[in-house]
């Protein structure tokens, strides 16, 4: 059976065109911990489960413009709305805001 972590990194996995290892190193710890959560082994602890949770809608908003494949380059590149850093760092160090904020000005239509 699967449990609500599991599903969130399979959302995440399959929208974002990732791998288990890209989330376990956007989240700061090994693959090995996450294949434990999609087990339901283990579960992700304060902030990690806040950053995976946070990562999961950031990749289901990116989803509303761009194939899997498309939403992985985006998080993985600089970007110059954000100064040339790269989504996926900031998401790392839990500034998530701020990319969330950038998504919305793609929703409002403010291309980037």
């Amino acid at each position: 059976m699967s449990n609500a972590i599991a599903r969130k990194i399979e959302s995440i996995e399959e929208k974002g065109g990732m791998r288990s290892a890209d989330v376990a190193n956007i989240l700061g710890t090994r693959p090995e911990t996450v294949s434990r959560w999609n087990q339901g082994k283990a579960f992700p602890r304060g902030d990690t489960e806040k950053l995976l949770l946070d990562l999961d809608y950031i990749v289901d908003q990116l989803s509303d413009f761009y194939e899997p494949l498309e939403a992985r380059v985006w998080l993985f590149s600089r970007q110059r709305v954000l100064d040339g850093k790269r989504p996926v760092d900031l998401i790392q160090k839990g500034d998530t805001d701020t990319v969330m904020q950038i998504l919305d000005q793609l929703r409002d239509g403010i291309y980037l």
